[in-house]
């Protein structure tokens, strides 16, 4: 790994930080299959897009490598009314081009998140609006009672105001549209780490903001000290095996998804470290539920999807442990439910599958007046999820021999996501993360009814709906105590009854990385470089 040169480190030295000496500085080159498809902070909420902006910007509540809440650009917040949070910001905070933080900038981000080219609608759905009380003070007005408020925002980062209408992005970009704006390539956050050089799909630069504030925060005896990387090189490599090659010939440092082929070979290379542990991701398949004729089906004047059996059919039809067996390689946790089980509100006893049974599956079809099944495309990424590819095409395999004759489209990640959120699907498979760690955010992202407001059926791109599911939601949304729990066991409950997906599994995620390096392994597979440490 590269030293850094003399007068760097110098500078770093010269703030008194003391953890960054000439014997620390490094640069780490990283690599993941999947390149961010922009820097829009409010544009995307995907991991492959957070893995790399939450390096450089901030919300105003971060969280601790074991995913519990910290002070982020908020020192303090609390719930001073019902309907009122009341956050008091940190002070002295530079944006990366200079801009001093204030209120307005978080007025201005929160009432960006909320417009409707945001991919972060889920975060703010709650919020009426953003108040400046003062210039470090701003209170979150909701329009119901909000109890998880703080976990949402720990997802909303801040940006520069000024900076935004300097450059015309007082809104989102349109990724549904295909949007060039400024903000697609460019960045200033307060973060960690400041956007070098961006060329797409090639290579990524983050350098070290030797300003921040966390640096002096995570000192030397703190449970998670300051890292000591200066510079991170971020390459995507979509190939499997060339990505592997880097890692063992020294051309890359830290591989965030390394293949499960591979993982036992990287254990037995001298140089290289596998750490691992579940990730707060489930996979599952969606149907288009909406249409009275699928997109891509040879079924005409009809849509299959809206019958319960062929959506029971297609779930007995999956051998969920073959797929555990031998592409997943024992690295998942098979799942009948919505999300695993550090998430609040999972409940075991919902997490039941429908058994794998070919004949059952025939039997319901033909129940269903399908009894020479029928053709339809599965959309799926090939470069975002374990081995995404390869478990869609056991699942069109396993669905053609009882009689769904099943098209496999895979495709990356960008053109993937930009599909299915034109509604351009007929069925598709999707991994799940959830980083507020409660259930409301997976049910009202993923089976709310659309209906306009922030949030709700964001990423419903089956347009599922159900009155009953809705007035669940809506409810979990505003309850408290051993009655919203209930709320969210009956909402599971009827998750398993009507099928409008089917899970699969829960990943466990591997990283990969040079055996002188040190990082926390964080469930929901967001590398934080602040706390790595390369020796």
């Amino acid at each position: 790994m590269r030293r850094l040169g003399m007068a760097a480190a110098a500078a770093v030295m010269a703030l008194g930080l003391g953890f960054a000496s000439l014997a620390e500085a490094r640069t780490v080159r990283w690599s993941a299959s999947g390149d961010p498809n922009t820097m829009d902070p409010h544009s995307q909420n995907v991991g492959t897009v957070t893995m790399v902006l939450q390096q450089i910007y901030d919300a105003l509540i971060a969280r601790n490598a074991d995913l519990t809440l910290r002070p982020g650009l908020a020192t303090r917040w609390e719930q001073v009314e019902p309907t009122r949070w009341r956050f008091t910001l940190r002070q002295g905070v530079r944006f990366h081009e200079g801009e001093a933080f204030t209120a307005d900038d978080v007025v201005f981000s929160v009432t960006r998140a909320l417009q409707p080219t945001s991919n972060y609608g889920i975060f703010v759905d709650t919020v009426d609006r953003a108040e400046r009380v003062d210039e470090f003070t701003v209170d979150i007005v909701t329009r119901v009672p909000d109890p998880i408020l703080p976990n949402k925002f720990a997802s909303v980062y801040i940006m520069s105001k000024s900076w935004s209408e300097r450059h015309n992005a007082t809104r989102p970009q349109n990724t549904r549209a295909r949007e060039e704006m400024h903000t697609v390539r460019n960045t200033n956050g307060t973060g960690a780490f400041r956007l070098a050089s961006r060329e797409p799909d090639v290579r990524t630069v983050l350098r070290r903001n030797d300003d921040w504030y966390g640096w002096r925060e995570d000192a030397p005896g703190s449970a998670t000290p300051a890292g000591n990387v200066t510079e991170i090189v971020f390459r995507p490599i979509g190939s499997d095996a060339t990505r592997v090659a880097a890692l063992l010939s020294g051309e890359i440092d830290f591989v965030l998804d390394p293949p499960l082929q591979d993982l036992n070979r990287l254990r037995q290379a001298g140089n290289i470290r596998v750490v691992e542990g579940p990730e707060v991701r489930t996979l599952f398949l969606a149907f288009d539920t909406y249409r009275d004729e699928l997109l891509y089906s040879d079924v005409r004047g009809r849509n299959p999807f809206k019958d319960l059996r062929v959506r029971q059919a297609l779930y007995h039809a999956i051998d969920i442990a073959a797929i555990q067996r031998t592409i997943m390689r024992g690295q998942s946790i098979v799942t009948g439910t919505l999300f695993p089980e550090q998430v609040n509100g999972y409940v075991r006893e919902e997490d039941v599958r429908l058994p794998h049974d070919p004949e059952r599956a025939r039997a319901l079809l033909r129940e269903a007046g399908f009894p020479n099944g029928f053709g339809v495309t599965l959309d799926c990424s090939n470069n975002r999820y374990i081995n995404d590819e390869q478990i869609c095409q056991a699942i069109a395999a396993m669905w053609t021999r009882v009689g769904v004759r099943t098209q496999l489209k895979a495709q990356p990640l960008a053109p993937f996501f930009a599909q299915i959120q034109r509604d351009d699907t007929s069925v598709y498979m999707l991994g799940w993360g959830v980083p507020t760690l409660d259930a409301l955010y997976s049910f009202q992202s993923l089976l709310r009814t659309r209906d306009g407001r922030p949030g709700n059926g964001i990423w419903n791109y089956g347009r599922y709906s159900n009155a009953r599911m809705d007035a669940l939601i809506d409810r979990m949304g505003v309850e408290t105590g051993a009655q919203r729990a209930e709320t969210i066991r009956e909402a599971l409950r009827l998750y398993r009854e009507d099928v409008p997906h089917i899970p699969l599994h829960h990943q466990m995620i591997p990283w990969a990385m040079r055996s002188n390096i040190s990082i926390p392994h964080a469930a929901n597979n967001q590398p934080y470089f602040r706390w790595m440490v390369v020796n």
